[in-house]
C-alpha cells in the first residue's frame, strides 16, 4: 500500500514565444493515505498541470514525485505506462464518458483495454458502480444520466482498478450545488476507505472538507495605503518579470523600459514609457504575476498606488 505522496521542489516550465512560463515553480507538499488534498487556485495557476505530473502524463522540468517507494519522476516511458495503469485513477471535469456505452461498459472499458477478461471487467465495474451509488444505473447510457450521475460513473471508472492515488480535476465544476455536494460527500467516503485523493478546484468551499490545502497561487490581502512617491536611479529595477504584483505606478519624472525576459536569458524591449504614463495595472488589478520587467532608464520619480486606489482615482478620472 502506498501510504504517502511526496512532491518536492517541483518545477514545470514551458517555452512560449521565446519566454519561459512556470505554472509550477518549486512546489512541495505531502498527501497521505486516507486523506484528501485540495489544490486551490484560479484558472491558469497550474492545477491541471500538477495533476498531469502526478498522473505520469507530463514530465516536470525538475523536482521529484514519490508515491510510496516509487520515484515517479525517475520512471522510463514503459514504466510510466504501468504506473498510470496500476497506481492512478483519473476523474475528469468533463466526465469523458463514451456516449454509446452504458455506465457499466464505460467503467469496465479501462480494464478491458489493459487485458482483463470481459466478464471479470464487468464484475469489477458493477462493484465500483455500487460503491458510488450507481448500481441501479448500470445499463443507462450517459444521455439518460444527470450531470451528477455522470460524474459518479466517472468516479467509478477512476477507482475500478483500486488505485492508491485518485486524481480529480475540478470534479464539481459542471454541477449544481446539490449535485456538487453529493460528489464531495462521495470523495470523502472514498478517502475514508483509504485512498490518497488529490482534487483540483477553484472553489474555496472544498477547503473545509480537505485534510490538506495546497495554494496554487500566491494569495495575500492587499492593504491599500495612500499613494506615495518612490524614486529610482538610472538602471535600477522597479520590478522583475514573475514578481508578485501589488502596486500600480504613475511616472512623474524620467523614463522606464518595459522588458520581456526570454527563456535564454536575453531581454526584449517591449516599450519605453515617460511622464504621465502608468504601468503595472493589469497584474495588480487581476492578481497576476508581473508579465515583464520594468527598469529606470534615467533617474525616476513614480507615484505608487494600491490597485483599488488606482482604480478609483486614475481610471475613473
Amino acid at each position: 500500500m502506498s501510504d504517502r505522496l511526496v512532491v518536492t521542489d517541483l518545477v514545470v516550465e514551458f517555452i512560449h514565444e521565446k519566454y519561459a512560463i512556470r505554472p509550477i515553480d518549486g512546489l512541495s507538499f505531502e498527501a497521505r493515505h486516507g486523506e484528501m488534498t485540495v489544490l486551490l487556485g484560479p484558472s491558469g495557476s497550474g492545477k491541471t498541470t500538477l495533476l498531469s505530473c502526478l498522473g505520469g502524463i507530463l514530465t516536470p522540468t525538475s523536482g521529484t514525485i514519490q508515491l510510496g517507494d516509487l520515484d515517479v519522476t525517475g520512471l522510463a516511458t514503459s514504466a510510466l505506462e504501468d504506473y498510470r495503469r496500476d497506481h492512478v485513477g483519473f476523474v475528469f471535469q468533463a466526465f469523458n464518458l463514451i456516449p454509446s456505452l452504458t455506465a457499466l461498459q464505460n467503467v469496465a472499458m479501462p480494464l478491458i483495454l489493459t487485458g482483463s477478461k470481459k466478464s471479470d471487467a464487468h464484475d469489477r465495474a458493477a462493484a465500483a458502480l455500487d460503491r458510488v451509488g450507481m448500481g441501479d444505473r448500470k445499463t443507462h447510457l450517459p444521455s439518460r444520466l444527470s450531470g451528477g450521475q455522470q460524474q459518479r460513473v466517472a468516479v467509478a471508472r477512476g477507482i475500478v482498478h483500486e488505485p492508491p492515488l485518485l486524481l480529480a480535476d475540478e470534479p464539481t465544476a459542471n454541477l449544481d450545488h446539490i449535485q456538487a455536494e453529493a460528489i464531495i460527500a462521495l470523495l470523502r467516503d472514498l478517502r475514508e476507505q483509504g485512498s490518497i485523493i488529490v482534487v483540483s478546484t477553484h472553489d474555496a468551499r472544498l477547503v473545509p472538507v480537505a485534510d490538506t490545502t495546497v495554494q496554487m497561487a500566491e494569495h495575500a490581502d492587499v492593504v491599500e495605503s495612500a499613494p506615495q512617491r518612490v524614486r529610482y536611479v538610472a538602471g535600477e529595477s522597479v520590478f522583475e518579470q514573475g514578481d508578485r504584483a501589488d502596486l500600480v505606478y504613475m511616472i512623474d519624472e524620467g523614463t522606464v523600459d518595459v522588458l520581456r525576459v526570454n527563456a535564454d536569458g536575453s531581454e526584449e524591449l517591449l516599450t519605453r514609457l515617460g511622464p504621465g504614463q502608468y504601468f503595472g495595472e493589469l497584474g495588480a488589478l487581476l492578481g497576476y504575476p508581473r508579465s515583464a520587467s520594468v527598469r529606470a532608464t534615467a533617474d525616476l520619480v513614480l507615484t505608487a498606488y494600491g490597485p483599488q486606489t488606482f482604480r478609483s482615482t486614475i481610471l475613473t478620472d
